[in-house]
């Protein structure tokens, strides 16, 4: 009974040590008139079914993109390239640029007024404007 005590509290202190997985935040230029936005309306813009914004994504392979796309369209890496794929072979869209960190999409977010990304909710500052948080 002892090892098994044991081995339960051993498991949940393991759960516990395990980090969270970070909010993250829908951003665009501050000077963008938008306020809110859902996360339908988000998907959108990154899966190339609207051109209302130019979207900035992370780069490729990171957790956080593929977080993003889990929580936005329910997506994983591979349909998501799948999606661009066969938008950018036909001829109807052309992928987001990519970024290597929260620092440079708030960069380029903040320099474009067209411009909408996504990073760490603990990045975002009032260079930008957050328009929706996914938990």
């Amino acid at each position: 009974m002892k090892k098994i005590l044991t081995a339960l509290l051993a498991s949940v202190l393991a759960a516990a040590a395990l980090p969270a997985s970070a909010e993250i935040v829908v951003i665009v230029n501050k000077d963008n008139p938008a306020s809110r936005m859902f996360s339908e309306q988000a998907s959108q813009f990154f899966l190339g079914k609207s051109a209302m914004f130019t979207p900035v994504d992370q780069a490729e392979g990171s957790k956080i993109r593929a977080d993003f796309y889990q929580k936005v369209a329910d997506k994983d890496p591979a349909q998501v390239k799948a999606i661009w794929s066969k938008l950018v072979f036909t001829g109807k869209a052309t992928p987001p640029k990519e970024y290597k960190s929260n620092a440079e999409v708030k960069k380029a977010v903040a320099e474009d007024p067209k411009a909408i990304g996504y990073i760490d909710k603990s990045a975002a500052d009032d260079s930008v404007k957050v328009i929706l948080t996914l938990p």
